[in-house]
């Protein structure tokens, strides 16, 4: 019997350069991400409704646009297209660090560390963030599509899979480097550390614009994707394919409930669990379950169909929200393993959240493949994050209502009682992403019995 040879992998400097700079990338973004509704807040001065609203188009903007920057990128060169987009996205952080402090220099603008920009309240000028966040959705829409563009160029049929896992740990702990800082900062700083999170932001793709232009060098070359004219078409063809639209539409529901982790779970730990609590930490146990679990999660699927699997993910989703809405019943002086009661059970919904993601994600691209009409998947699955885009707009939206209703702002009333009288029922808002959670789950069902008819009648 003849021993098996392992042969080493060796990658090139460009991929290793580009994976490096993705882990850069991710630890600037999250970082910011994670707080980027109580930057808007307790920064400038953006109520709930607005501030979910700004964050919501951010977020929608990061899912729509790599896949018409990528054309522009596959044109111009992966290099020239990471040079502008770093540039972009340190300009973009730091100006979110010097925005507010050119307010208050200019006398537009009264810090309070408890409470907010104060002067912000009822001056337009706090909508100038918006053109500096759009710099940043504009950079890392490139960073998304050339960055996995780079690795696919940059390995073999042979090491592909390999060199996308090794890309894939550098999302994970760039993003999980990025969260971890933001408690420190705020424990030192107060809410002055929202401001100074985005200089770390900021220094992070500087280092990656540098690692860029010095190290930075790819045989491979450019032009050889879609045509924005191509890229259009697709995109028409996939809106009006009403079985594909309705997928996504179906799939918008989870996610909604996903993206809560950034819209609604910072505001309402703080503000129910106190300002000890740590919500960029809990967001990190979401990843954390993710890796260790979704290898272990698809091989038991391995045999049931892309749609068994994404239908249980969609059921736990319910779980999850009910388990973040009963930290606020229970008795507030409970201590549960040294937290907060609220702080401890949204920890015990997030497990399930990222437990429902290894359900969902890995099959989700396959069972949307597997509707989109023969020889077309490639042009649809360019497309396939739209869920993610109206997730974003939708579920941002809902949040900033919610928490304006049930967990207001703390610093707009005169004492505690009065707030604790109008954030008695903050739980609600969990019920509502539960139920869209449990009728996108209910529709899938219907979906997948409708398709499996319509395919045995051969429409």
């Amino acid at each position: 019997m003849e021993k098996e040879v392992k042969v080493k992998v060796k990658w090139s400097k460009a991929f290793w350069v580009a994976n490096v700079v993705e882990l850069l990338e991710r630890a600037a973004y999250y970082g910011v991400f994670i707080v980027i509704t109580l930057y808007l807040s307790r920064i400038l001065g953006f109520n709930d409704i607005q501030a979910a609203a700004i964050a919501g188009v951010f977020s929608a903007g990061l899912y729509l646009l790599p896949t018409f920057t990528g054309a522009l990128a596959d044109k111009i060169g992966f290099r020239r297209s990471m040079l502008l987009a770093f540039s972009l996205l340190t300009a973009g952080y730091a100006g979110l660090g010097v925005f507010p402090t050119m307010l208050e220099s200019a006398g537009l603008a009264e810090y309070s560390m408890t409470t907010r920009f104060t002067g912000l309240l009822e001056n337009k000028i706090r909508y100038a963030i918006i053109p500096i966040m759009a710099l940043i959705v504009i950079g890392g829409s490139f960073i998304k599509s050339v960055i996995s563009g780079t690795v696919a160029k940059e390995t073999t049929p042979e090491n592909r899979a390999k060199g996308f896992s090794v890309f894939y740990s550098m999302v994970n702990i760039g993003a999980f480097s990025g969260k971890t800082i933001v408690k420190p900062l705020r424990e030192a700083m107060g809410n002055e550390g929202f401001i100074t999170l985005n200089y770390f932001s900021a220094t992070m793709t500087l280092l990656a614009l540098i690692a860029i232009f010095f190290f930075y060098k790819s045989a491979q070359h450019a032009g050889e994707g879609k045509s924005f004219r191509q890229i259009g078409h697709a995109f028409v063809k996939v809106c009006t394919n009403g079985r594909l639209l309705l997928l996504i539409l179906i799939i918008t529901g989870f996610w909604m409930v996903q993206h809560q982790l950034y819209a609604t779970m910072p505001k309402y730990v703080l503000r129910l669990a106190g300002e000890g609590a740590s919500p960029s930490w809990y967001a990190n146990v979401n990843p954390l379950v993710v890796v260790l679990l979704v290898n272990s999660v698809t091989q038991m699927m391995r045999k049931r169909s892309a749609l068994t699997s994404m239908t249980i993910g969609m059921f736990i989703m319910p779980v999850s929200a009910l388990c973040m809405s009963y930290g606020n019943v229970l008795d507030p002086a409970l201590s549960i393993a040294g937290m907060h009661p609220v702080a401890f059970m949204m920890v015990v919904g997030i497990v399930f959240q990222g437990l429902a993601e290894t359900f969902i994600s890995p099959r989700f691209l396959e069972y949307f493949s597997l509707q989109a009409p023969k020889g077309e998947e490639g042009l649809y699955l360019g497309f396939s994050h739209l869920h993610s885009f109206l997730s974003s707009l939708f579920g941002f939206g809902l949040s900033g209502y919610l928490l304006d209703k049930y967990c207001p702002e703390p610093a707009l009333f005169a004492s505690t009682e009065e707030w604790a009288a109008a954030a008695v029922n903050a739980h609600y808002i969990w019920y509502y992403f539960g139920a869209i959670a449990f009728v996108s789950a209910i529709a899938l069902i219907l979906y997948g019995q409708v398709t499996k008819r319509i395919a045995r009648k051969g429409i």
